[in-house]
C-alpha cells in the first residue's frame, strides 16, 4: 500500500484526465513532479495493492468523512465545502453499493482510488480531503475500523459454536465417555463434561480477543506521515466519530504499530487450535475403532472409490486450514521485526493475512457449529459399552481402600498387582468374586461393585470442577445464562 503520498497533483488524476504515463507505461499523475516518469508496468502490479485492500472501502470512506467532517469544525475548510467532500464520499459509496466504484490497477490502492474518484466528481474541491493526514495513518485506520468489525464477527461465531456444544452436551448430559490421558483410557467421565471443557477453551478465546480489540480500538489518524501535522486538527474528534477508545500518544509509534495485527493473529491461532483438536477427537470417535459418533449426510463425503465410506470432511478440513493461520502469525512477525521506525512499505504485507487468517477463523468456526448442530450424532450405546470393559475404573478401588484406612500409595500398588493379574486371566475388575476381593484386603466387602460402577465413579468427582453429575449440571446451568441470556430469570 502507498505510502508518504501527498494530495494527487494538478496532472492526470487531478483533472480527471487520463493520468500522465511515462515511456515504461506506468502511472506518474499519482505522484509529485519530482517524478517524471512512471513505473515499470511490472513494478506497477509489484507495488499495486488495490487487488485486495479494496476491502477497506467501506472503512476508507468511513474514516474520510469522519476526517472532513472535523476539517469543516476546525475551520481548515469550510462548512460547506466540508458538506461538499462528504456527500461526494457518500456518492462514492453508492457507486460501489451498485458495483459501478472498480477502479484499476492504475489506482494503486483503496485510498488513492477514493481520493482520485473525489476530484473528478468535485473537481479542485477533491484535493483538500487530504490535508492533516498521510496515507500511513490513513491506512492504519481503515485496518482497525476493519478488523474491529472481524473481531466482533468471530465473537459472534464463537458464540454460536459454543451454543452448538452445549446443547449436545445438554443433551447428553448423563452419557459416559472413556477420559484418556496419554491417549490411553484413564477414567470414564461424563460426556457433557468432556463438551464443556471446548466450550471453557471457546471463553477463553472469546477474553482474548475482546483484550485484543481493546488495542486494536486506538486511532492513529492525524499521525500524518510520521511526525503530525501543522494543521489545526482535532484528533480526539475524528477518534469519537469512528468510535475508537483513544488516540496514539506517539505519531511514530501510531503509524509503525502493527502489534493489534500480530496479536489478532495469535488469538486466532488459539482459537484454531482447540478447533483442530476438537476436530481431531471428532474423526477418531468417528473411526470403525472407536465407533463413538455417526456421521451424517450433512457434513460428510464419501470415496470416489470404495462405496462404503463416509469421510469426516469438515473437521480434517479445519484440522488443516489451522497451519494457514499459523502460517501468518508467524508471516506477520518475521515481517516487522527487522523495521525501523516509522513507515515501511514491507506493512502492505499484513493485509492479505489478517484477510485471510480472519476468513479462515470464521469459515472454519461455522463449520464446526454446523457439525454438532447437525452433522454427527453420538451413540451411547457404544459409548457406554465402551467405559464398562476397561480397567479405568482401577483408581477408584484404590479409593475405595483409602477410605478404609490404607495408605494410598499401599493401595496404588495392589490394585497394580490385581490388574496385571486380571489381564493375564482376561476379566475385569467387576467380574471378580468377592473371596478374591478379600483375598487381597480384608477391607474390601460387596460394596466394591456398586463402587466400581462407571457411573458411581463419575458421580463420586464431587470436586469443584470435576466430572460429577452434579458439578456438571451446575456448570451447564452457568453456561446456559452466558451463552442463552433469553433463558435467565427476571430478578
Amino acid at each position: 500500500m502507498a505510502a508518504d503520498s501527498p494530495s494527487p497533483s494538478t496532472s492526470g488524476a487531478a483533472t480527471g484526465e487520463p493520468a500522465d504515463r511515462g515511456v515504461t507505461g506506468g502511472t506518474a499523475g499519482s505522484w509529485s513532479d519530482r517524478f517524471e516518469q512512471g513505473l515499470h508496468p511490472a513494478i506497477e502490479r509489484f507495488n499495486a495493492s488495490i487487488g485486495f485492500d479494496i476491502a477497506l472501502l467501506q472503512q476508507d470512506l468511513d474514516g474520510s468523512v469522519a476526517h472532513a467532517r472535523m476539517l469543516g469544525r476546525c475551520g481548515v475548510i469550510s462548512a460547506e465545502e466540508a458538506d461538499q467532500l462528504i456527500e461526494g464520499l457518500e456518492a462514492v459509496r453508492a457507486e460501489a453499493a451498485a458495483g459501478l466504484f472498480q477502479p484499476g490497477l492504475e489506482a494503486e490502492d483503496v485510498h488513492f482510488a477514493v481520493e482520485r474518484r473525489l476530484i473528478e466528481g468535485l473537481g479542485p474541491l477533491g484535493k483538500k480531503l487530504h490535508t492533516g493526514r498521510s496515507r500511513n495513518d490513513q491506512v492504519g485506520t481503515d485496518l482497525r475500523l476493519w478488523l474491529r468489525q472481524q473481531i466482533d464477527a468471530i465473537d459472534a461465531a464463537l458464540a454460536r459454536f459454543e451454543r452448538a456444544l452445549l446443547a449436545q452436551a445438554e443433551r447428553h448430559s448423563e452419557v459416559l465417555i472413556p477420559g484418556y490421558t496419554h491417549l490411553q483410557r484413564a477414567q470414564p467421565v461424563c460426556l457433557a463434561h468432556h463438551l464443556l471443557a471446548y466450550i471453557e477453551m471457546a471463553e477463553r478465546d472469546r477474553s482474548r480477543l475482546a483484550d485484543v480489540r481493546r488495542r486494536v480500538n486506538i486511532c492513529p489518524l492525524g499521525a500524518a506521515a510520521l511526525a503530525g501535522t501543522p494543521v489545526p486538527i482535532d484528533r480526539r474528534q475524528t477518534a469519537a466519530e469512528l468510535g475508537f477508545d483513544t488516540i496514539y500518544a506517539n505519531s511514530l509509534d501510531a503509524v509503525s504499530d502493527r502489534d493489534f495485527a500480530v496479536e489478532f493473529m495469535a488469538a486466532a491461532s488459539l482459537v484454531l487450535v482447540h478447533l483442530s483438536r476438537l476436530s481431531e477427537e471428532v474423526i477418531l470417535w468417528a473411526s470403525e475403532e472407536f465407533g463413538f459418533v455417526a456421521l451424517t449426510d450433512r457434513c460428510a463425503t464419501g470415496s470416489s472409490l470404495m462405496p462404503q465410506k463416509k469421510n469426516p470432511d469438515v473437521p480434517e478440513l479445519v484440522r488443516g486450514k489451522s497451519g494457514r493461520v499459523f502460517g501468518h502469525l508467524m508471516g506477520l512477525l518475521t515481517m516487522i521485526k527487522g523495521l525501523p521506525l516509522a513507515y515501511n512499505k514491507d506493512f502492505q504485507e499484513d493485509k492479505e493475512a489478517l484477510f485471510d487468517g480472519v476468513r479462515t477463523c470464521l469459515d472454519c468456526l461455522e463449520a464446526m457449529a454446523i457439525l454438532f448442530e447437525e452433522g454427527l450424532a453420538f451413540r451411547p450405546q457404544r459409548l457406554e459399552a465402551a467405559v464398562a470393559a476397561d480397567f479405568s475404573n482401577a483408581t477408584d478401588v484404590a479409593d475405595y481402600l483409602v477410605a478404609r484406612g490404607v495408605p494410598f500409595r499401599e493401595a496404588y500398588q495392589l490394585v497394580g498387582g490385581l490388574v496385571k493379574t486380571c489381564l493375564q486371566e482376561g476379566v475385569l475388575l467387576r467380574d471378580l468374586p468377592l473371596p478374591r476381593w478379600q483375598a487381597l484386603h480384608p477391607a474390601f466387602a460387596d460394596d466394591i461393585y456398586a463402587a466400581i460402577a462407571p457411573r458411581q465413579v463419575v458421580a463420586a468427582r464431587r470436586s469443584e470442577g470435576g466430572t460429577g453429575f452434579e458439578q456438571v449440571q451446575a456448570r451447564l446451568q452457568v453456561m446456559r445464562q452466558r451463552l442463552l441470556p433469553q433463558d435467565r430469570c427476571t430478578p
